[in-house]
């Protein structure tokens, strides 16, 4: 195998917990799992990191997976559906760079961040944001303080809106950087 096949991702999908039924690999995104299985219960990421989502085309409920097996994913992180879609992380080694906006179209208050935090509102003062550009790395946000709530997967680009993305009004009070450590 060579070294760059060796780094892929990868992620097994099975139709029953437990890794039972019909499986589904994968080494990128895919935007309509039920092309490929009736349903999804369990999954095994095998090498590198995967947002997984309760609906297809990448809408809905995301979830973080790393290397790891998830023998019966939805009891243990409360999702009401299977997994629809996924999408592949790529790995990085660089600086981390995002600005996040009180308001939508980046207005209001602006701070820039290069590294983690746990919470917006006890280092900022800032008890919203809206809006965000991801300049350097891949983050996830949370809409709870201390990495808790609902997540959302951003990668570097221009976010104006998070209402218009079908968060509804999910507010982001903490983000974390995606390190290469997870992989």
């Amino acid at each position: 195998m060579s070294a760059t096949n060796m780094n892929m991702s990868r992620i097994v999908f099975y139709e029953d917990r437990n890794f039972q039924g019909r499986s589904y690999d994968c080494s990128s995104d895919c935007a309509d799992l039920s092309s490929y299985l009736s349903r999804c219960h369990s999954c095994r990421v095998e090498r590198g990191c995967f947002m997984v989502y309760d609906r297809t085309n990448y809408m809905g409920n995301q979830y973080f997976m790393r290397r790891g097996e998830y023998a019966d994913y939805m009891s243990m992180m409360g999702m009401s559906d299977c997994i629809r879609s996924c999408r592949m992380i790529p790995m990085y080694r660089g600086s981390y760079r995002m600005r996040i906006y009180e308001r939508e179209n980046f207005g209001g208050q602006m701070y820039e961040m290069m590294d983690d935090c746990d919470n917006i509102m006890d280092r900022y003062r800032m008890s919203n944001c809206m809006s965000c550009h991801v300049m350097d790395g891949h983050w996830l946000m949370y809409e709870q303080p201390h990495y808790r709530g609902r997540m959302m997967y951003m990668r570097p680009g221009e976010y104006r809106s998070f209402m218009n993305m079908g968060m509804g009004n999910m507010r982001f009070m903490s983000m974390r950087r995606i390190m290469d450590s997870y992989y």
